[in-house]
């Protein structure tokens, strides 16, 4: 697994072995963490390489839902939002303005639970 942008030994344990007692973060936290990280690493490797990664880290999330396994699932996940994180802090986009369109339940047919045709 290729891990969250930038992981690899730091004296602190083997990647992703690391224990978390944090119970939520805001988005916001989320993207700021992941600037003071790993923004000079992602700016190096520049939008198509971080892209890249992200597509990666998406397909690692699609093998762990197919086998179901949850440690799995919470790892891949986080995964692919430090990537779209660091993807979107790349080109200036704070997600928690891209996310605020959902806030009121879908953009498209303005009702909670989305009464659209499905796709």
């Amino acid at each position: 697994m290729a891990g969250v942008p930038g992981e690899g030994p730091d004296g602190r344990g083997a990647p992703g072995t690391r224990s978390y007692t944090r119970a939520s973060m805001e988005i916001s936290e989320l993207q700021a963490a992941l600037r003071r990280t790993y923004h000079r690493r992602d700016a190096e490797r520049g939008l198509d390489g971080t892209f890249r990664w992200l597509a990666e880290e998406v397909g690692e999330l699609a093998r762990a839902l197919r086998t179901g396994d949850r440690a799995e699932l919470v790892h891949e996940f986080g995964d692919v939002l430090a990537w779209l994180g660091s993807l979107a802090n790349l080109v200036g986009v704070d997600l928690e303005e891209a996310a605020v369109r959902y806030a009121a339940g879908c953009p498209r047919c303005d009702r909670s639970p989305c009464a659209c045709e499905p796709r």
